[in-house]
């Protein structure tokens, strides 16, 4: 019985698009025989990582930068607490290029069409991350 439910499942290759420490903590929250609260938290955020894609593709249309910026650092931060580090990754690029700061936050960056350019690049990039993510997820919380 519980060899099916490994502490974590450290076998599972989840490469470098989730970091295995911070996401063990949130394996760790679920009951020994089951993996439902995580799984919970894990499509709760996947659900509402595409609906928060879908305002960035409105935002992106108006071009709104205060709002880009907002809705990258929301999504920064569920997908930092769950691990899921390249989705975080551009995430904060896009809170920063909101902002009109270079990729790091630490550069002033006037140029808006600049900022929309690079923001439209990372959140490409950013469900690209998504994708992998979820069918990651979905491999790693299906029935044996």
């Amino acid at each position: 019985m519980a060899d099916s439910f490994d502490p974590i499942q450290i076998e599972f290759d989840f490469g470098d698009n989730v970091e295995k420490s911070t996401f063990e903590q949130i394996l760790d929250m679920d009951e020994e025989d089951d993996r439902d609260f995580s799984k919970s938290i894990v499509f709760g955020f996947l659900e509402q990582a595409e609906q928060t894609f879908g305002k960035m593709d409105s935002a992106m249309k108006d071009k709104d930068l205060p709002e880009l910026s907002s809705l990258g650092h929301f999504l920064k931060g569920s997908s930092a607490t769950l691990g899921f580090t390249k989705v975080k990754d551009e995430c904060e690029k896009i809170q920063h290029y909101g902002h009109k700061k270079n990729e790091t936050g630490e550069v002033d960056e006037p140029d808006e069409d600049k900022c929309l350019k690079l923001i439209g690049e990372s959140i490409a990039e950013a469900k690209r991350a998504y994708e992998v993510v979820n069918d990651l997820m979905k491999k790693f919380y299906a029935d044996p």
